[in-house]
């Protein structure tokens, strides 16, 4: 068993976002009358939302009998943890100058497949833990935004609310995107379950290319970012729908 699956060991990006301004998306990118206490807030709040997002993944193999990111000091909401100099830092700033959206990953945590106790189900429960953590954010900063409008009479476009609908937002991306079955996606994790085993181990040694497919469908393929946001588009209308819409 140890022979087959020597890539699931823990390695695994979260992807930071995807907004080009060309899709008319909400992103830190657009405009110059955006305000930097605004992105300041958000930034804040997606860092959190990452950490919060692996420590679901550390929790979930601790209770399915991995102990690793415990005993790395990993189950922490402290955010330094979590930073990685290269995919957290450099690769987001490059691309927010060069291509106008932000895209990047929080440190993996990791997982030792071999100490879960049923490692191929396990496995997929502790990727699925990260995204749902996000569509339950997602769904709290909705909350949010609407108690700030409607029980606090803030307007739409004051600070509170803008922040709140931005963590929003970037909560669901990481629900979408994470779940996209792309190899070391989240998604690849569920999949890889689901898949016979004939097809299991080829699909799972595409994560040695997968993060360049990504990054080549991010910036080539429009269809690609069009079905994401679509994706992300159905998301915030369920967060809409099951926080009762308008108050």
């Amino acid at each position: 068993m140890r022979a087959r699956f020597p890539l699931w060991a823990g390695r695994k990006l979260s992807p930071l976002g995807l907004a080009p301004a060309a899709l008319g998306a909400w992103a830190l990118a657009q405009g110059p009358e955006r305000d930097p206490l605004q992105v300041g807030l958000v930034i804040a709040f997606l860092v959190l939302s990452l950490a919060l997002h692996e420590v679901a993944h550390g929790w979930v193999a601790l209770k399915r009998g991995d102990p690793t990111a415990r005993d790395l000091g990993r189950l922490s909401l402290n955010p330094l943890v979590h930073i990685d100099p290269i995919w957290t830092v450099l690769v987001p700033l490059f691309m927010y100058w060069t291509q106008g959206f932000v895209f990047g990953g929080a440190r993996p945590v990791p997982v030792d497949y071999h100490r879960l106790k049923h490692p191929l189900r396990d496995m997929a429960l502790v990727a699925v833990a990260g995204p749902l953590t996000n569509l339950l954010l997602a769904a709290a900063f909705m909350l949010c935004f609407k108690a700030s409008v409607v029980l606090l009479g803030n307007s739409v476009s004051d600070l509170q609310p803008r922040v709140m609908w931005g963590a929003m937002h970037f909560n669901a991306l990481l629900f979408v995107f994470n779940l996209i079955p792309i190899p070391p996606l989240d998604g690849s994790r569920i999949l890889a379950w689901l898949l016979p085993s004939g097809l299991r181990r080829a699909y799972v040694g595409l994560e040695r290319v997968g993060m360049i497919a990504i990054v080549v469908l991010i910036l080539g393929v429009p269809a690609f970012k069009v079905l994401v946001w679509a994706g992300i588009d159905a998301t915030v209308e369920l967060l809409d729908l099951i926080t009762l819409r308008r108050w």
